[in-house]
């Protein structure tokens, strides 16, 4: 995906931070995801991971599809951090979003 717009917006806008000592993103979790789908994504997976009775998640996966282009995005999270935020791993067809995208 060349643009993600969505992505975008959440940088500039300061919601989402780029971690030198991580190489991950630091945001929240559903922000990360509803801009993905303004971008056009899919969702066709979604688990998380949650450890006791606690409302807040420890991790998770979601995956979508832009059935236009055939793109896959995938963004893995783990709470590392105090909630809401969390590290962020996004990944559009297999190519990793580090530093700000395109």
């Amino acid at each position: 995906m060349d643009n993600p717009h969505g992505l975008t917006e959440l940088l500039t806008g300061g919601r989402m931070t780029w971690t030198t000592g991580g190489s991950a993103w630091v945001a929240r979790p559903g922000e990360v995801i509803e801009a993905l789908v303004h971008d056009g994504f899919e969702e066709y997976r979604r688990e998380v991971a949650r450890v006791g009775a606690d409302l807040e998640s420890s991790g998770g996966v979601w995956q979508g599809l832009n059935r236009e282009t055939g793109a896959v995005a995938s963004a893995i999270w783990v709470r590392r951090i105090a909630p809401p935020d969390a590290l962020i791993f996004i990944d559009i067809d297999g190519h990793p979003v580090e530093r700000g995208p395109a």
